[in-house]
């Protein structure tokens, strides 16, 4: 079968610009797509907070992008993800751009967020023009390129780019992009298709559900919560059209760059190790205790955190259930993330209150995240939902044991322990509540203690699983196929 021609639309992209774990998807996957002989090419705002890594050259020809009453311009800067040869372009418009921020202003999200993200739609699928390069299918991510799909499904359907398939993920359904209906002018775009298809409610666009209608297929980052976002629990009122698309809807695991997180080369730890030698295991957890003060002592399970601090991701369990955790075990508790104001207060008290065995960092420190992932026994990851989730897939690639509750990926990563059965690679519990955390770490922790044969193996089967993007991207290989056949009518030569 020959090799296909895959356009990355996106928001985010790393090492470039990162927010969440869309951009560590779309760092990696497209290199995987490349080394099977795949051309990908990507497309992002070059935002003010942008970082110039690698070598950046500008094309000679401005991009027209027409939205608004009169055609807008860019600049188009060029440059490779590190590692490969796979181009990205950054447009540069200090218009919609020009500011720091992703998403957010730090008044909240910005008001401007629907024009600026339908000047990246029209302008990547304007540079495909301008390049005289036509994908075969066009990748786009999240709420912010729901409008990708229209323009190719109306406006632009006649033109050689309306051959084009779309393939659209949804990185996390609670966050939705709503926008005033200004935007279908502002994109060109034809307000018959808004009022037909129900897009257009109460005076606002979904871009979030625009994507969904329009593409041609869906996917989402596992299979678990595939089938949860199709529940009214977990649909966030996009139940309906979900379970409308389900025959188009495919859930594919996440992967990691195993280059990157890696325990036998990561620079940023104080010991490397493997799973055919651990010792360097015990050296990076004596750092982290000496660095967040705790005593240093072999003996005593240590547990890490790094979290965003919000409700979403459980941690206001984990604040519930520290007290008891702490009083009636004999474990220390690490802690790195921001967040809500609340959860952060309660971190703060809790490592005020349990000095020496409980001590949190409030921020975000890449390095630091690297080491706790290394350094701990057992990663906590108590989340309500979780689309994916990387931390808990970090955590096993570093013989740390993760701890979850039973949601979204990570019952698709993590598999239970069976006692005596030589099974598992982490401690999963069911319900979103303290107490159900409290007796799951009370498990691990006598495991810990009184059955460390049975953890070792924990440990070995954890680090030997294959969370390689090799075996993701086939499956998105298979799924723009799939979109391609449904486009064109025939499958792609």
């Amino acid at each position: 079968m020959r090799a296909l021609k895959i356009l990355f639309v996106t928001p985010e992209v790393e090492p470039f610009v990162k927010v969440g774990g869309l951009a560590d998807m779309v760092g990696a996957l497209p290199k995987e797509l490349a080394a099977l002989g795949h051309d990908v090419r990507i497309v992002c705002p070059a935002y003010g907070c942008v970082k110039r890594v690698g070598e950046w050259r500008a094309l000679a020809e401005p991009l027209g992008v027409d939205v608004g009453r009169a055609a807008h311009w860019a600049r188009t800067w060029e440059t490779v993800l590190p590692g490969s040869a796979v181009p990205v372009y950054f447009l540069e418009n200090h218009e919609f751009f020009g500011a720091a921020e992703v998403y957010d202003s730090p008044w909240g999200a910005r008001a401007d967020n629907d024009l600026r993200f339908a000047f990246l739609a029209r302008g990547a699928l304007a540079l495909c023009q301008q390049l005289a390069w036509t994908p075969d299918v066009v990748h786009c991510h999240d709420w912010t390129t729901g409008l990708l799909p229209v323009m190719l499904n109306t406006t632009l359907r006649d033109t050689p780019l309306g051959r084009a398939a779309t393939v659209f993920t949804i990185h996390n359904l609670e966050h939705q992009g709503y926008s005033p209906a200004r935007v279908i002018n502002f994109a060109r775009l034809p307000w018959a298709d808004f009022h037909r298809d129900q897009l257009l409610i109460g005076g606002a666009v979904n871009l979030m559900k625009t994507g969904l209608f329009h593409a041609t297929k869906l996917t989402t980052v596992s299979p678990t919560y595939a089938e949860e976002i199709k529940t009214p629990v977990g649909g966030f009122g996009l139940d309906p059209v979900l379970r409308f698309r389900g025959g188009d809807l495919v859930g594919i695991v996440n992967g990691i760059d195993e280059t990157t997180w890696d325990p036998a080369r990561d620079r940023a730890l104080p010991a490397n190790f493997s799973a055919a030698d651990l010792a360097g295991k015990a050296g990076c957890k004596a750092e982290l205790q000496r660095h967040f003060g705790l005593e240093v002592d072999p003996r005593v399970p240590l547990f890490g955190v790094v979290s965003r601090l919000a409700a979403q991701k459980g941690l206001d369990l984990l604040a519930d259930a520290l007290p008891r955790i702490l009083d009636g075990m004999k474990v220390q508790v690490v802690l790195l993330g921001s967040g809500e104001g609340g959860l952060e207060g309660a971190f703060r008290w809790a490592a005020h209150a349990y000095r020496g065995r409980f001590a949190a960092h409030l921020g975000f420190d890449g390095q630091l995240a690297r080491r706790i992932q290394a350094g701990c026994d057992f990663f906590l990851m108590p989340s309500r939902t979780e689309p994916c989730g990387l931390t808990q897939l970090y955590a096993m690639r570093y013989g740390t044991l993760p701890v979850v509750r039973a949601t979204g990926g990570l019952v698709d990563t993590v598999d239970n322990y069976v006692e005596g059965q030589g099974r598992g690679t982490g401690f999963v519990f069911q319900d979103a509540t303290a107490p159900a955390l409290l007796n799951t770490v009370g498990w691990a922790c006598a495991t810990y203690y009184d059955r460390p044969a049975e953890l070792a193996g924990l440990q070995q089967r954890a680090m030997a699983q294959d969370f390689s993007w090799r075996r993701s991207a086939a499956g998105y290989v298979r799924t723009y196929r799939w979109a391609v056949e449904r486009r064109t009518g025939r499958p792609p030569e």
